[in-house]
């Protein structure tokens, strides 16, 4: 087996759930080679005694980082954050502590922990469900957020990240474009050349007092090339609060449209505030309209939980009354509903579901469980998990930029936090340097495999993926680490 081969048993693995209950033939087989008999061994060996593959040449992902996650109890964030209230804190340099050992180019690969959607939508002759499964796979995006406090690493200029799961069928490669302001630029597609993903985030954070709140930027864009579609949207707003004193929590905030270019179709969903009393925390309402502005469906759900789909007329019913107060049959939660369509699965996710279910809904899309050492883990999903993971033979096949090369990344996650600060720091006093070599000498910045240019879709700039980074020619990529 060559090195190229080896790499991508490395890289390739399987840990994602189907979370709308309806599998696909791959996540059919996928569960199968996971269902292993503890008495038949032969289903697995070891491969040149480092690491076991399946029957089938995949390898699976690890469960667990190396060490837990370090107490925050002992710092105080106010000690830092009190001189920044209204600032851009893009700018501000943090404790390690108050990180999480990913870098943002890896968060950002979490969008693709919900692929199965895009497959679903590519799947689809009716244009309306297309439209719903982009939806799904819009929500599902943030949801891995959901309890995740701590704050990722900025990517240096110039880091990357790729990621191939051929099991997933696709391939990610991301690239830290720009420092100040800081944007990072992602490219994926379908291994089966049924689908392109990229995007451009620019996420700006402030400080307002007792809060933290990223507001998105930049345009992401799904094309289903078997349909000739283009999607495009933005995602809504962050905001952690509790930052001084008490428990930390997470919520989304803001109206995403969703637009077909191809159609005229868009889908405008609603994250709501948490409001007052909370009646409203984690909340997302929508709808679907055609070119002509007809309401075609209508989409409820949290977008920590699940999401549902159903015709307006039955969801402007049901709203009336409730508003009047009538006396309604007691209704099913959604929990009971996904659970009566699989009452014979194994996997089915432990989630305290608060969504009202209103009869007739169609089931777009649910969380995935968390494993259940998640709390120390950073509150990681199995697909977190597994995105730092550096097995042997990987350095010399990845770009010598790419985020698992990070020393201080990889020192946080191995639990030596004294070290990761030192590594922290000394890589960005590096940058620096580098940036004022470069402006003694006149140079500009080169990046490597986006470039600046307009989104096709929307006439707005973009960061456009380039090419050639799969060629595996690194020979020209900056010393970053």
């Amino acid at each position: 087996m060559n090195s190229e081969e080896e790499f991508y048993d490395a890289v390739t693995g399987f840990d994602s759930d189907n979370s709308s209950g309806e599998f696909s033939e791959a996540n059919h087989k996928v569960k199968e080679m996971l269902d292993l008999d503890p008495h038949q061994s032969s289903r697995t060996r070891k491969h040149n005694g480092e690491t076991e593959i399946q029957e089938n040449g995949i390898k699976r992902h690890r469960t667990s980082l190396p060490a837990p996650m370090f107490s925050r109890s002992d710092f105080s964030v106010w000690s830092i954050l009190k001189k920044c209230i209204g600032l851009e804190l893009s700018k501000i340099t943090m404790p390690i502590v108050f990180n999480e050992p990913l870098s943002f180019l890896q968060r950002i690969t979490e969008y693709m922990e919900h692929i199965y959607l895009i497959n679903k939508a590519c799947s689809h002759s009716d244009p309306l469900e297309r439209m719903q499964a982009v939806a799904a796979f819009a929500v599902s995006a943030v949801a891995s957020q959901w309890e995740r406090t701590g704050k990722p690493f900025n990517p240096l200029l110039g880091e990357t990240y790729e990621l191939t799961r051929e099991d997933l069928g696709f391939r990610f490669i991301s690239e830290q474009v720009s420092h100040h302001p800081p944007i990072s630029a992602f490219y994926s597609e379908g291994l089966n050349n049924d689908f392109i993903f990229h995007g451009s985030i620019y996420p700006k954070l402030k400080f307002w007092g007792k809060s933290i709140e990223a507001e998105p930027r930049g345009t992401i864009t799904l094309e289903l090339l078997k349909h000739n579609e283009a999607y495009t949207w933005t995602n809504p707003t962050c905001c952690v609060h509790n930052v001084i004193i008490g428990k930390l929590w997470l919520e989304q905030y803001g109206t995403v449209e969703i637009v077909n270019h191809s159609t005229g179709d868009k889908c405008v969903l609603n994250f709501k505030p948490c409001g007052l009393f909370g009646k409203e925390l984690h909340r997302v309402e929508g709808y679907i309209q055609d070119k002509n502005r007809k309401k075609l469906c209508v989409i409820y759900g949290k977008w920590t939980e699940c999401l549902w789909c159903t015709d307006p007329t039955t969801y402007e019913t049901y709203k009336k009354n409730e508003k009047r107060g009538g006396e309604q049959k007691k209704l099913k939660s959604s929990e009971d509903v996904i659970k009566s369509e699989n009452d014979e699965a194994d996997d089915m996710p432990e989630v305290q579901d608060t969504v009202q279910f209103i009869p007739g809904s169609k089931l777009l899309w649910r969380i995935n469980c968390r494993p259940p050492n998640s709390s120390q883990m950073y509150n990681f999903t199995s697909f977190a998990v597994s995105l730092n993971e550096l097995e042997k033979g990987m350095e010399a096949i990845l770009a010598p930029t790419d985020c698992r090369l990070r020393p201080d990344i990889r020192n946080m996650e191995n639990g030596n936090m004294d070290v990761a600060s030192k590594e922290k720091e000394r890589l960005e006093e590096k940058q620096r340097a580098a940036r004022k070599e470069r402006a003694k000498d006149e140079v500009e910045w080169q990046t490597r495999w986006f470039h600046q240019g307009t989104n096709p879709y929307t006439g707005t700039s973009d960061w456009l993926y380039s090419g050639g980074y799969f060629d595996r020619n690194f020979s020209d990529c900056p010393d970053i680490y």
